[in-house]
Formats: structure tokens, sequence, C-alpha cells
């Protein structure tokens, strides 16, 4: 489950619902969906073909035109390259959409008053990030991540920096499994 911080308060939120409330607050959509049909190590296309239903209904309801998987991985050439086009604040003339398949991640999303929430998605994580909502992105420690990604242009998407700066502002940090080690992954069944 994703885990939601206020950084003005340093509140964060893991309950579903208290995720979906805030992230509410930045007209962003979050989702849990099953992760049981398919295995770590499936293929990209095993991947789509299990979610096909789900991939089609979003390709509707939002008018993307493809989907893809996309596997991150420290071992990936020129990550740093990559990381650096997610990594400063922007936003896209379309929505974002990001299933979370395996590894994990921080969107940094700014509202409209300023305020800015980081949300570390983890395996079994939907977000929808609209169109012209500023954020960035960044991988937690293991420098991994696999998603299924959306996409209304065939080329993929192009960020709109806004060169504010505030991503700066921001460290990543992870809270997860990670984080606490063993001994939370047993207190805290994760």
């Amino acid at each position: 489950m994703a885990v939601v911080t206020n950084t003005e308060n340093g509140v964060a939120v893991t309950n579903d619902d208290e995720v979906r409330a805030l992230l509410n607050t930045v007209d962003v959509e979050y989702e849990r969906w099953d992760l049981s049909r398919v295995a770590a190590d499936a293929t990209a296309d095993e991947v789509l073909s299990a979610y096909s239903d789900e991939i089609d209904a979003m390709k509707r309801r939002c008018g993307f035109v493809t989907a893809d998987v996309i596997d991150i991985t420290p071992e990936v050439p020129g990550l740093e390259t990559m990381l650096a086009k997610f990594d400063k604040e922007h936003t896209h003339s379309d929505d974002e959409v990001r299933f979370i398949i395996g590894g994990r991640g921080i969107f940094f999303l700014r509202g409209m008053e300023g305020q800015v929430l980081s949300v570390e998605v983890v395996p079994g994580d939907l977000i929808r990030v609209p169109r012209g909502t500023t954020h960035w992105f960044t991988l937690c420690t293991e420098r991994r991540i696999r998603a299924i990604r959306w996409f209304q242009d065939p080329a993929g998407w192009s960020p709109n920096y806004t060169w504010s700066g505030v991503d700066r502002e921001f460290e990543p940090l992870c809270f997860g499994p990670a984080y606490f080690g063993t001994l939370a992954q047993k207190t805290i069944s994760l």
C-alpha cells in the first residue's frame, strides 16, 4: 500500500481510504490492484495479457492508445540520464497512469496552493496523475521499479519542466520494508 506524506506537517497515511482522500486533495486517483495474476519474473507480454481487461478499460476511460511495461533496475544503461528526465518538477499534456508491479518509487505532487505530497508507490498501487499536475518522480534506494504505463501518444510522454526548483527542496525518503527492515516486515506484515 502507498505511503502518502504531507510534507508540510510530516503526517503520513497508509490506510487505502485515507490515501485516496489525501490524494483527492490534489485531484490524483489511487487504486489497489491484485498482483496474483502474474509471477514476479513474468515477461512484459505476460503482464500485458494478464491485465488486458483493465488496460483496455483504462484506455477507454482516459483516451489512451497504448500501454507498455517499463522495467527499471540498477543495471539499466544510462539509468542516471533516464532518471534525470523524471526527477525535476514537470507537467504533462496527458494523464500519467502507472500500475506498480515491482519495486518502489516516490511521486512528489504539488497542489494548487503549493503544498507538496510525497507518494511512495509499491507493488499493487495504481496512481493517475491528471494532465497539468506539477509533479516529479524518483526511485527508492533499491533503484528498481516495474510498472504498466499508459500513453495517449504512441511516442510516449514529454515533460514540460517548470524549472521552479521546488524539487531540490525535498529528499526522496522511502519508508517501506527496506527502511524499517525485517522486524517491521514481521510486525507490520508487509
